[in-house]
């Protein structure tokens, strides 16, 4: 591979603001990477080549006339397809949106406009988030670059498997359960969860309002650490984003220093369900932290047991809220004319013509748990189980600077193992969802290969509200101690996809 390919985004970044390569040479490089393998992968729904080249000539302009440039100015990125971006379609994975074009763009689509970053196009998902695989989308799976059999985690497995594949250096995923760590742990990259309000939400299509987070998702720590300074930031559009500075995760990034920490193992995110290589490589990495200067203590947050249970209706039930305006009415697919008699013939035909079996099946659970009769007994328990875990983790925070658990149960499955067990499918979200439904930050950094499969193994790292610089010092000590026993990043491992690609 080309080292252009290969170059972190900062080493790339640093190439083009000192003319030794122009940004119109990266992005061909990374466009031509993508026409040779993501045909196998299918990381991407659309690519926006033609655009892509003329953002990076502008960049070489800017760089030419002398001109001040940012940390990631000309650096290609693969953007979710859940974020709007003029002139690109934006279909959130489902076939009720295809060839939507939306007429403005997202604030975290701006946001990287702003700072010169080159979006390559829109990458593929679950549709609209739902799922843990990227099995759901109506336009067919992504495979995980590591094994092009096995999935690349979900909803944001697009955007992990162009990191792994060497398409783009950078990539935007969301978070609602897991989506952007459970794809980064099974895929051996780097996926980070801001702070719940940190990250802007405006123009990102909203599964579960509650939930939902955009976040960075690179292949270094540094790099997410550069992305998130750009994309993250109160914004004045979006009612629930935090008016607070950004903290310090360049700074965090590039010391990943824990000595004097305290990180806390999580006692309950562990034993049955968990595989023996996963939990292998979660003591090893612990044991590292210990040997690199943080003090290891054992905490116990007794109602995140019930957090898969909570989620599964509170998230279900903003699903059914939020996708009630694809209604056939305004915007995206409608069908039936032809044979309907009402707006409500056309709205059901459009809804059983557009929607995936995943979709229905959650629509379906939320407006039953928001019923009439059945909203305290379901939907009203499971917030008060959220302010039960929340409080664990205020708790466990008092004793501890961050939180650690595996990122995963089990590395990538199988494609198709598991897509007709809904059941077995949720649980693969189970060490995520605590902090999503508490809203704070959380991220998942690679930390080896299990032994049974040699498949990437995840460790999250977890810290509270709006202190997402700790999830970085945990991270960058990890990585760099974990380099030097390595030889070399993780994802030098990988098998080249042109002789995986048989």
């Amino acid at each position: 591979m080309s080292d252009l390919i290969t170059a972190t985004a900062a080493e790339l970044a640093g190439k083009i603001a000192n003319r030794e390569v122009s940004a119109v040479e990266v992005t061909q490089a990374h466009l031509d990477r993508v026409a040779a393998v993501d045909e196998r992968v299918g990381a991407f729904l659309h690519v926006d080549g033609e655009r892509a080249l003329q953002q990076a000539a502008g960049v070489d302009a800017k760089v030419a006339a002398g001109e001040a440039v940012g940390p990631l100015a000309g650096v290609p990125l693969a953007l979710k397809d859940v974020l709007t971006y003029v002139g690109a379609p934006t279909t959130c994975g489902s076939k009720v949106l295809e060839g939507w074009l939306p007429p403005y763009n997202a604030t975290i689509t701006q946001r990287l406009l702003d700072a010169d970053v080159v979006i390559l196009g829109k990458t593929n998902m679950d549709e609209f988030a739902m799922g843990s695989s990227t099995e759901n989308s109506a336009y067919g799976p992504t495979r995980n670059p590591w094994d092009l059999d096995r999935i690349p985690g979900g909803s944001g497995g697009g955007s992990a498997a162009a990191l792994a594949a060497y398409e783009a250096p950078l990539a935007i995923g969301t978070d609602t359960g897991g989506s952007i760590r459970q794809p980064a742990s099974v895929t051996g990259t780097v996926g980070i969860k801001p702070t719940y309000g940190a990250s802007s939400r405006y123009g990102l299509v909203a599964l579960a309002s509650s939930l939902d987070q955009p976040g960075p998702c690179a292949r270094n720590v540094e790099d997410a650490a550069l992305l998130h300074q750009v994309i993250a930031g109160h914004d004045p559009r979006d009612s629930t984003s935090i008016d607070a500075p950004v903290p310090p995760v360049v700074e965090a990034a590039r010391s990943g220093d824990v000595k004097g920490m305290k990180i806390g193992v999580i006692t309950d995110l562990r034993g049955e369900g968990y595989a023996p290589g996963v939990m292998q490589r979660f003591d090893e990495a612990v044991t590292k932290l210990a040997d690199l200067g943080a003090e290891i203590v054992e905490v116990s947050c007794p109602h995140f047991q019930y957090g898969l249970a909570a989620y599964y209706l509170i998230m279900p039930s903003e699903c059914s809220s939020n996708l009630a305006k694809f209604d056939a009415m305004r915007f995206g697919l409608r069908v039936g004319d032809d044979g309907a008699f009402s707006a409500e013939q056309v709205m059901a035909a459009t809804r059983e013509a557009g929607f995936g079996a995943e979709v229905k099946r959650r629509i379906i659970i939320g407006t039953y748990a928001l019923s009439a009769g059945y909203y305290d007994a379901y939907y009203g328990q499971a917030q008060k189980v959220r302010t039960m875990i929340i409080r664990d983790f205020e708790a466990a925070f008092e004793q501890v600077d961050a939180l650690v658990s595996p990122a995963t149960p089990v590395t990538a499955f199988k494609i198709g193992e598991k897509i007709e067990d809904p059941l077995a499918m949720y649980a693969n979200d189970l060490c995520t969802i605590p902090s999503s439904l508490a809203g704070n930050a959380s991220a998942s950094f690679p930390i080896g290969l299990a032994p049974e499969d040699g498949l990437p193994v995840g460790l999250q790292v977890m810290a509270p509200p709006l202190a997402d610089d700790r999830l970085y010092r945990v991270g960058a000590a990890l990585e760099r101690a974990l380099i030097k026993d390595w030889g070399g990043p993780l994802l030098d491992r990988i098998p080249e996809l042109e002789v995986a690609a048989r």
